[in-house]
């Protein structure tokens, strides 16, 4: 062999050496991203929106809707007379609203979807002859709704969050912000002088330097992701199982959404050692999403009555350990200079005036707010480091990082955002939340303790304010409990007992009110019989079961 051959061979060696090391950096990488997945569904998007795809649609007759659960017929007979009378009380309780309700409804996309997936779909079509919900409101005051016909509700909606120190709080936020802004009116593109109050305040409320102005939620983290993207020259996103964070295709890739699931959006394990393996021996990744809402239900999406199929609920806030895990992420993302992005949207200041940055004793990089900083009004705000928050660059002129929104910093938006900074600074505020966790810790306990002394199959769990109701049994008609909770006078949002948001304007009084009613509607429930089991040699694994149905109506 001469020279030139020696030589060639040498390179051919090289290069094969060289491509089997990048393959096998390939399949380490792959293998560890998918030992960091969560195992179940919502950790496999594809499959899960191929399954989602395949779900096929049926409904219980009329004979079986009452006794699924092998219920005997004197049970189920019960069960029908018990629906009738509950949705004939309804009925007529509230006709005007729920009048208003159908009418609107064929021309209210939202109204649709919502009513739609209240309940497991299987029992969907029986029970929308028998019950209807209401979407309507006429007033509110304290901690109550009124409808249109005049029946008021003990709210535990929460507005989807914003609601957190009482609807009179934010109505006299909205109006003293109008007054403010009302010589500038709708002038955009430049600032109410109040501006600079509400920059400086929430530069020292998150511990950042820097702040942009968005119209929601879900505009403030895309803002934050793209930055994270522009400043790293990356371009995967880290969320989490279950997690949510909007409703934009990065960060909601799976069912819901008709795009397949973006390749630059890694959806790993919450709480897990190989998810932290993954991001230290990664180059590509931008940031990491944090929802802290998620220390609740880690890996599951949030719980609704709409998938309340066997009763099984899995909630449990560990604030000790979901802060050590906190923590050693934040470690691995200042390591390999990866944004570290707290999404607040949800929880903003129910978790305390420093919100879970000080809840956690955490820094994070960038924070999105939204939801109650408005003042009841709409926004999306991210306060970050300056090293993540420029849009340009001085020595690159033509590359910048654009975000504009024609409403951002609307003058009225931005003045009764200055009404709830000033009022957050107030020392009823301060006082209300210094108290809040002991109280509502004591307050669960105590309904808790209610509902075990009345021997009812209902436990409450929650991250202070945010409950969720749990069962102790295994049942196919739980998500009626929804139903008897509006019976007894008390407004959920629409996806049920999985989630009620608690207003700290509740005093004492209001609260007993409270547990008043919802062990009475607990009580009902249970003497309509929705809660009857079968003997312990008659059970049948519920899951099982409507799997099979499952099969069943796909492939009659």
């Amino acid at each position: 062999m001469d020279a030139y051959e020696t030589a060639v061979s040498v390179v051919l060696a090289g290069t094969a050496l060289m491509v089997g090391a990048v393959l096998l950096q390939r399949v380490v990488q792959r293998l560890q991203l998918s030992l960091a997945k969560h195992p179940s569904l919502g950790g496999h998007l594809r499959m899960s929106k191929r399954f989602a795809h395949w779900l096929p649609a049926y409904s219980y007759s009329e004979d079986a809707w009452f006794s699924v659960d092998g219920a005997p017929s004197e049970i189920a007979q019960q069960r029908r007379a018990a629906l009738q009378t509950l949705g004939d009380t309804l009925t007529a309780r509230s006709p005007l609203t729920l009048a208003h309700t159908q009418a609107a409804k064929p021309m209210v996309s939202d109204m649709q979807l919502t009513s739609q997936y209240r309940v497991p779909y299987q029992f969907r079509a029986l029970l929308s002859k028998h019950l209807n919900m209401g979407y309507f409101w006429e007033s509110s005051q304290g901690v109550t709704l009124r409808d249109m016909d005049g029946n008021e509700f003990i709210d535990v909606t929460g507005s989807y969050g914003v609601n957190l120190f009482g609807y009179d709080f934010y109505k006299a936020c909205m109006a003293e912000g109008a007054a403010l802004a009302h010589e500038l009116g709708p002038v955009l593109g430049g600032y109410h002088p109040c501006v600079l109050d509400n920059v400086k305040r929430l530069c020292v409320l998150s511990g950042k330097d820097e702040v942009s102005f968005h119209m929601s939620g879900t505009e403030a983290v895309m803002q934050a992701v793209r930055l994270a993207r522009y400043h790293s020259k990356k371009r995967k996103i880290v969320r989490f199982t279950g997690a949510y964070h909007g409703w934009w295709d990065d960060v909601q890739p799976g069912p819901g959404n008709p795009m397949p699931p973006s390749s630059d959006t890694l959806t790993l394990n919450d709480m897990h050692a190989n998810t932290l393996r993954v991001l230290r021996n990664r180059n590509d990744i931008a940031c990491v999403l944090i929802n802290p809402l998620q220390a609740m239900h880690p890996n599951r999406a949030a719980p609704t009555d709409s998938t309340l199929i066997d009763g099984a609920r899995a909630v449990h806030f560990d604030k000790t350990t979901y802060t050590a895990w906190l923590h050693e992420l934040r470690q691995v993302c200042t390591d390999k200079g990866i944004a570290l992005i707290m999404d607040e949207v949800f929880l903003g200041f129910r978790l305390g005036k420093h919100g879970a940055q000080g809840y956690f004793d955490i820094e994070a990089d960038m924070v999105t707010y939204g939801k109650t900083l408005g003042g009841g009004l709409p926004i999306g705000v991210v306060c970050g480091k300056s090293a993540w928050m420029k849009r340009f660059r001085d020595n690159r002129p033509g590359d910048i990082c654009f975000a504009r929104g024609t409403f951002n910093a609307h003058p009225t938006v931005m003045a009764t955002m200055n009404v709830f900074l000033h009022k957050l600074d107030s020392p009823e505020v301060a006082q209300l939340l210094a108290n809040a966790s002991s109280l509502w810790s004591a307050r669960m306990e105590k309904l808790n303790q209610r509902l075990r002394q009345a021997q009812l199959p209902v436990q409450l769990a929650g991250m202070e304010t945010v409950w969720t109701v749990l069962y102790d049994l295994p049942g196919r008609y739980h998500w009626l409990l929804q139903y008897y909770l509006r019976e007894q006078g008390i407004a959920l949002s629409w996806v049920g007992s999985g989630r009620m948001i608690m207003s700290l304007n509740f005093d004492d009084a209001q609260f007993e009110l409270f547990c008043d009613r919802f062990v009475k509607a607990a009580e009902h429930m249970q003497r309509d019989a929705w809660w009857w089991t079968p003997p312990l040699d008659q059970q049948r694994p519920i899951k099982r079961q409507v799997f099979k149905e499952m099969l069943k109506a796909r492939w009659a």
